[in-house]
């Protein structure tokens, strides 16, 4: 694992996470901004969220390819509402899906924003301290971690 700062959406791993809630809204904070750079993703995450096929705990795998790139995109529930705030649990919920997925799928590289901070209210030390426990096991894989601006 890896510590960073920068714009998650430039990073050119092969999967990148994307903090969200569980109504279909990306109104705001890093959300909005992948809205606006990965639609595609948008719209599956809105139809899940219509179906309740995404919830806390259970993320959604999304594929975004175009002709200069391929990424996947993990929507990964840090609230139920977005005026809500995240909760830590929510966090160690969605770690291990994120997980599971991870072992499954045999990704290379992820970069993983600082679940549940900024607009979530969590704080970074205590997201921090999650993310190493749930993740600093997982093999062959490069984990980026964007530390909050």
């Amino acid at each position: 694992m890896h510590y960073t700062k920068g714009n998650i959406l430039e990073s050119t791993t092969e999967v990148i996470i994307n903090p969200v809630n569980i109504v279909g809204v990306m109104g705001k904070g890093l959300a909005l901004a992948f809205k606006k750079h990965f639609p595609h993703n948008y719209k599956v995450y809105k139809e899940a969220c219509k179906n309740k096929t995404i919830d806390i705990g259970k993320l959604l795998l999304v594929d975004e390819f175009d002709l200069e790139k391929k990424q996947f995109i993990i929507n990964f529930p840090t609230k139920k509402h977005w005026r809500n705030p995240s909760k830590i649990e929510y966090i160690e919920e969605g770690l291990k899906d994120l997980v599971r997925i991870i072992e499954t799928q045999k990704f290379e590289s992820m970069a993983i924003p600082a679940l549940g901070c900024g607009l979530g209210g969590l704080e970074w030390e205590d997201v921090k301290l999650v993310l190493e426990k749930y993740l600093r096991d997982l093999e062959d894989i490069e984990i980026l971690i964007f530390e909050p601006k």
